[in-house]
């Protein structure tokens, strides 16, 4: 499973960060998550509000940050 997060630093950004890692520990997953802080990098993603989250290369969450429950459940059906 690939886990990406497109960030700046920012609150929310290290929010999301956190939630991804609790939820996968919750799970007992053990996956890496990617770290995108390229400015560039995101603008060719097609927008600027972050954070924002991508699980095997689709875009989960914009601008916003998913509680630990719903980042399970994204998790959960991506893993098949």
């Amino acid at each position: 499973m690939k886990i990406e997060v497109l960030v700046i630093g920012c609150a929310k950004c290290k929010r999301l960060e956190r939630n991804i890692e609790q939820a996968l520990q919750e799970l007992g997953m053990e996956e890496e998550i990617e770290r995108i802080e390229d400015i560039e990098e995101i603008k060719k993603r097609g927008t600027m509000r972050v954070p924002i989250l991508y699980i095997n290369g689709e875009m989960k969450a914009v601008g916003m940050v998913p509680s630990v429950e719903d980042i399970k459940a994204m998790l959960t059906s991506a893993s098949g």
